[in-house]
């Protein structure tokens, strides 16, 4: 008699943007390749509107369609409310399309990343269409625009979690989730941080601003605040993300005659990262990535206020003189003695065994706190 075929575990991950599919990469791949489970890859949110879509390497079960080109948070401007309301609605096309997907798809567990409208999107549809919900990178602590109050509600939905640190993870279980169904398994973003050679040209600074949903006018201060800041130093200035008061901050880098990146493989992005003297900004990658590649960090405004901040971050308030001092400080730190709190580099993998070995079909649907 043969051997009796095991079925495979359908496991649907939802990807939104480049910066986003390049931290997922490990998680995917690891599904991808194992032996008892089937990846699904969704695809969603910018990638279908700027072009990204080119940089998926994985093969894609479906697109879901969220922001309309031309008329996006970032265009809109925040001031008046109108990228928020644009926001609102591709939240709405998003939910209305993965419940339609995962009706078509069938997984047996629907995968999410942090906290953007995106993800909120599919953890909804998830959740409401009594479908298992895992969530990576839950229980942390940034303010951004409206992201700490998305990731937890993602966290409340979710009925697997995946955080990055031993504090997020206490976090989570004073949130009233279950431990037994918490798994700490470092990020993802540093899985492949091991392999990353410096770069022989890399920048003294890299600087990367996003907006955090004020006026564009606004926006555009702030980031002429930390170009002159920067300006004396040799810099490669980034692009910022498609965010409510993205205009203001485009604005701004062109009035500095400054050409933007506006992407660039992740691989060779984390290079100059780890070349560089200083990481300048308010992204995420200064607090995780760099960290991890013992990078300082000046950490700009209250777009990662709460977040957990290891060793190698400089906080800084807006403004010339804040931001100057900040940036001597980074570069005088002696970055053999930085350490981070986001694992050993292997979360890719440890998310997809513990996908594997789990009895999905055990896990009630049915959320309940724990107090």
């Amino acid at each position: 008699m043969g051997m009796q075929q095991v079925a495979l575990k359908n496991i649907a991950i939802i990807t939104g943007t480049r910066a986003e599919y390049g931290i997922l990469k490990t998680v995917l791949d690891a599904a991808a390749e194992h032996r008892r489970l089937s990846l699904q890859l969704l695809v969603t949110g910018t990638h279908l509107t700027t072009g990204s879509l080119r940089d998926i390497t994985h093969p894609i079960a479906t697109r879901v369609r969220m922001q309309k080109k031309g008329r996006s948070a970032s265009s809109e401007g925040a001031g008046s409310g109108g990228g928020f309301d644009a926001d609102v609605q591709a939240l709405a096309r998003g939910v209305a399309g993965f419940g339609e997907a995962f009706c078509e798809l069938k997984p047996d567990v629907v995968v999410v990343l942090g906290d953007r409208i995106e993800m909120l999107a599919a953890a909804s549809a998830a959740s409401i269409g009594g479908r298992l919900l895992a969530h990576i990178h839950g229980g942390d602590r940034a303010e951004g625009v409206a992201d700490e109050a998305i990731r937890h509600a993602i966290s409340k939905m979710a009925h697997l979690h995946f955080p990055a640190t031993a504090t997020s993870k206490k976090r989570l279980i004073r949130m009233g989730e279950d431990p037994q169904r918490i798994f700490q398994v470092g990020s993802p973003a540093v899985d492949v941080l091991k392999e990353v050679i410096p770069a022989d040209d890399a920048p003294e600074l890299i600087v990367m601003q996003h907006p955090v949903g004020a006026s564009p006018e606004q926006e555009c201060k702030w980031m002429d605040a930390s170009l002159k800041a920067t300006a004396k130093y040799n810099r490669l200035v980034f692009a910022p993300n498609h965010d409510p008061g993205r205009s203001g901050i485009m604005d701004a880098i062109a009035a500095h005659g400054v050409i933007p990146i506006d992407h660039l493989p992740r691989e060779r992005f984390l290079s100059l990262l780890a070349g560089a003297g200083a990481i300048v900004g308010n992204s995420s990658a200064g607090l995780i990535e760099a960290a991890a590649l013992h990078t300082p960090c000046v950490n700009v405004g209250p777009r990662q206020g709460g977040r957990e901040a290891p060793r190698s971050a400089v906080h800084c308030r807006y403004g010339v003189a804040s931001v100057r001092t900040a940036i001597r400080n980074a570069l005088a730190m002696d970055r053999k003695r930085l350490r981070h709190p986001y694992g050993k580099g292997d979360s890719g993998k440890r998310i997809a065994d513990v996908l594997a070995k789990l009895d999905l079909s055990s896990i009630p649907r049915r959320k309940c706190n724990g107090y």
